[in-house]
This record gives C-alpha cells, structure tokens and sequence, in this order.
C-alpha cells in the first residue's frame, strides 16, 4: 500500500479565517496522532493578513496596522497571506515515513518546484533561503513560495504558500522571511494565464513523486 494511500484531500471554501484555520489543524494534528483521523492536505485562501513566525523580528512588521497580524506558531518570520495565493497546509505522520524535519522541508521544496515545472517555471532553492525562487531577467531573483512548518509529535502541520495572482503590493508592509534585497512574485506576474484549479490539479498530480 502507498503510504498516502488514506490522506485526505481538503480545499476549503470562500475565504478561510486564519484562527479557524488554526484550531482546525490543532484539532486535527491531536486526532491523527491519536488514530483517530487521516492524514490531511488542505488547500485554502485566506484574507489578506500577516502571519508572525517563531523568528520574526518586530522591525520587519513595517505597517502593523495595514491588516491583521497573527502569532502563527510555526517556523520562519513575517510573512503575508491572501487572495489569489494558494495556501496548502500539510497535516502528515513522519513516523510512518522519516523522522527528519529536514528532510520534510527538502520534500515541500521540491514539491513546490516539480509543481512550477508543469508550467515551464524553474523553480530553486538558494542555501540560507528558504522557500522557492525564480531568476527574473538581469539576474535579480524572487520569492514565488514560501514554506513555514511545525511538527508535534511527528505530526505535521502549516505547510507551504505558492502566489498564483495575489496583489504584490501587500507585501510591502513587511519584510518577507526577513529578506529585504529580493522581491516576489507570482505565476500571472511571471506572464502564466494560470488559475488557482490549475495549481491544485498540479500539486495532486505531482505529489506522489515526492511523498509516496
């Protein structure tokens, strides 16, 4: 049997509220560590808001009163949610695969480039960065997805945002993961007449290189 083979696939309706979908993970990540619930992808967006990782520094909130700001629990620093982003929070068993959080983050990443390769996007890591990344031309690079996880008891959950057409201009008013000399970007700013269905499909399609 395929060790996804019971995970469950989940995309949540209309816009998803950020506490609501805290509790939700909460609940869930108690129920799979006890037997009692699958395993569980779930795909939502949220309102425009900033989240605030277990490494944010106060000064890379620039605006705090542009939109909401939320304490999120995970790993990594400020970083921005919203419409037109595809927000996918993986809900996984690392005892029934590896129990290296290190490797998990190398698995999102390369979830998320074979994803941006089924539309011709070349996605790469860079060595301090985390998160995915794009050369523009001239050589400048931006952020396309960011990646920001927790784990209890091997358990899983947060997960991954990959931008398909949300307004750039949010970010400014923080500095995302805390780096400042790069930008982002997104697949319809990359030229790519892409919707967010098509980045589901693909991100169902292309999970089984990497997590089965």
């Amino acid at each position: 049997m395929k060790a996804d083979a019971q995970i469950e696939w989940k995309i949540g309706k209309g816009f998803v509220d950020y506490n609501e979908a805290l509790n939700f993970m909460e609940e869930r990540v108690a129920k799979i560590n006890e037997g009692q619930a699958n395993e569980l992808v779930w795909l939502v967006e949220h309102p425009p808001l900033y989240t605030s990782g277990t490494s944010s520094k106060e000064s890379d909130l620039l605006t705090p009163k542009r939109f909401p700001v939320y304490y999120a629990g995970r790993g990594g620093q400020y970083t921005y949610h919203g419409p037109g982003q595809r927000v996918v929070y993986v809900m996984l068993d690392l005892n029934k695969r590896s129990r290296d959080v290190r490797k998990y983050v190398a698995d999102l990443e390369r979830w998320i480039i074979e994803s941006l390769a089924e539309f011709n996007v070349i996605g790469e890591t860079r060595e301090g960065r985390v998160g995915v990344w794009v050369e523009r031309d001239g050589g400048s690079e931006d952020k396309i997805a960011a990646i920001g996880v927790r784990v209890r008891k091997w358990v899983t959950f947060h997960g991954i945002c990959i931008n398909v057409e949300p307004d750039l201009s949010h970010y400014s008013g923080i500095v995302p993961c805390g780096i400042s000399e790069h930008g982002v970007t997104s697949l319809v700013d990359l030229g790519l007449p892409v919707n967010m269905n098509d980045l589901d499909v693909t991100l169902k399609k292309t999970w089984d290189k990497i997590f089965s």
